[in-house]
């Protein structure tokens, strides 16, 4: 972020009262500068051209800002934690997930001498509260936010506050603002549709969520993409069923696929809990994964590896590794920094890996059995 631009609409909050403390964030405000500026002006003025340097100088005075010597202090000598907060699970693919992620980003946080602090919150606005309160008080020295949403808050919350943070995600808007680390789950879907048809399938359906999560809508759309750039985009949408992520509705979406006038030979779920309650579905027909109707997953679970599901793997350690290596440099706490860390945030998006399993060897040209080759029609 340059020193001379301003800070957008949706990380503004409005100018505090006479009660209210006022933050490094409402001095970067009122001078139309990043935070980053200021805080550059307070520590290392010879940094700063002379007319931002006055610019802020008259917003400290006009605002009456006193920096937090104690907080600074504080979070000096804090005991090098980096606060997550751990997610309420709800189904197996998740767990799995967040497990790998935190083990990836704790190990990350060992190498270079720091721990990672877990807590709970029931929501976001408890979290970002949560997160605020831990960094004024010296507990953490940064934050990892996980779990982002398109509309997620948390973001311009923790920015406003001034809270030293990375996420795991990104929101639809306003991501050139913060650090983030995110896969690139379009692309995903996209490489599960492309091994399908290159083992001879043009009937793919789309098992999903339902519309509004950024994951979900983005595995979604990789799928789309696929269909249309093979050309079977044409009726593919009557076999995008979406539902819950639980093993349940996977079984009753894809009965519904199966069910359907001209059933799809292969199937893309948005994860392996989806994918699994379609293996149900498939064996429940008296069809074989793979020899039948080919099943791929998305997150590469340990359900996946047992039952022999084709799945996406995102490269989670990865993903650990470089959140923590940011959260670190924004702190000034990564290996080699020699203060005040640079000002432009990291923006890395990453390509996940489809892992073959049997679940969806190839057709090899011959007609899946159980299915009217008519069906197969477009």
């Amino acid at each position: 972020m340059g020193e001379g631009e301003n800070v957008t609409a949706g990380f503004r909050e409005a100018r505090p009262s006479l009660a209210q403390s006022v933050t490094i964030s409402d001095v970067a405000e009122a001078a139309g500068v990043s935070r980053q500026t200021v805080s550059n002006v307070l520590n290392a003025p010879d940094r700063v051209r002379a007319e931002t340097r006055e610019r802020v100088t008259r917003a400290i005075a006009d605002l009456d800002y006193h920096p937090n010597h104690l907080a600074r202090s504080l979070r000096a000598s804090s005991p090098r934690m980096i606060g997550c907060r751990i997610l309420p699970v709800h189904a197996e693919t998740v767990a799995a997930i967040q497990d790998r992620f935190l083990h990836a980003l704790t190990e990350a946080g060992q190498e270079c001498n720091h721990h990672v602090l877990l807590f709970a919150a029931a929501d976001v606005a408890a979290e970002t509260g949560q997160c605020t309160a831990l960094w004024r008080a010296g507990a953490v020295s940064g934050v990892v936010l996980y779990d982002i949403t398109q509309d997620d808050p948390r973001p311009g919350r923790l920015a406003a506050a001034g809270v030293p943070f990375t996420a795991f995600g990104r929101t639809a808007a306003s991501t050139e603002r913060y650090s983030w680390v995110d896969v690139d789950n379009a692309a995903g879907s996209a490489s599960a549709v492309d091994h399908l048809v290159a083992a001879g399938h043009q009937r793919i359906g789309f098992l999903g969520w339902p519309e509004g999560s950024s994951v979900g809508d983005a595995r979604a759309h990789g799928w789309l993409l696929a269909m249309d750039r093979h050309g079977l985009l044409a009726g593919s949408h009557r076999l995008d069923v979406r539902g819950d992520d639980t093993t349940t509705s996977g079984t009753t979406l894809m009965t519904k696929l199966l069910n359907k006038p001209g059933p799809p030979t292969a199937v893309v779920a948005a994860t392996d809990t989806l994918a699994v309650g379609a293996l149900h579905a498939v064996r429940d027909h008296g069809l074989y994964p793979g020899r039948d109707i080919a099943v791929v997953g998305f997150d590469d679970s340990p359900a996946a590896t047992a039952l022999d599901l084709s799945s996406v793997r995102q490269p989670i350690e990865e993903v650990g590794r470089l959140v923590m290596a940011e959260v670190l440099r924004l702190t000034g706490r990564s290996p080699g920094a020699d203060g005040e860390p640079p000002a432009e945030p990291l923006h890395r998006l990453l390509a996940p890996e489809l892992v073959v399993r049997a679940s969806s060897t190839p057709l090899q040209g011959s007609t899946p059995a159980g299915l009217d080759p008519r069906s197969l029609r477009l």
